[in-house]
């Protein structure tokens, strides 16, 4: 079993910046990938980003330019640093790890307001 552990969420203004982690613990070989979804209040989940174990990454076209992706593969970690953030970025954020099967942490909010 992987447990997937989200920190960082928050209140932050519109323009600002935020960092994600996820940690992730127990019986690990290899999670590929790792990524993060969001869902926003009353929509879908959707995914933000993702980060292969080589270092590769994909980025949904409404975060492109302003979110990144990466991982510790070391300290069995993933990180989401957002800047320049809207109020459409609000949403509940969620760390995913494929390993043979799906994984997901609890989530953790982000708010974008005034």
């Amino acid at each position: 079993q992987v447990q997937l552990v989200e920190s960082g969420g928050g209140l932050v203004q519109p323009g600002g910046s935020l960092r994600l982690s996820c940690a992730a613990s127990g019986v690990i070989f290899s999670i590929n990938p790792m990524a993060w979804y969001r869902q926003p209040p009353g929509k879908e989940r959707e995914l933000v980003a993702e980060v292969a174990i080589g270092g590769s990454t994909t980025y949904a076209d409404s975060v492109k330019g302003r979110f990144t992706i990466s991982r510790d593969n070391a300290k069995r970690m993933v990180y989401l640093q957002m800047n320049s953030l809207k109020p459409e970025d609000t949403a509940v954020y969620y760390c995913y790890g494929w390993q043979g099967m799906e994984y997901w942490g609890k989530g953790t909010l982000v708010t974008v307001s005034l």
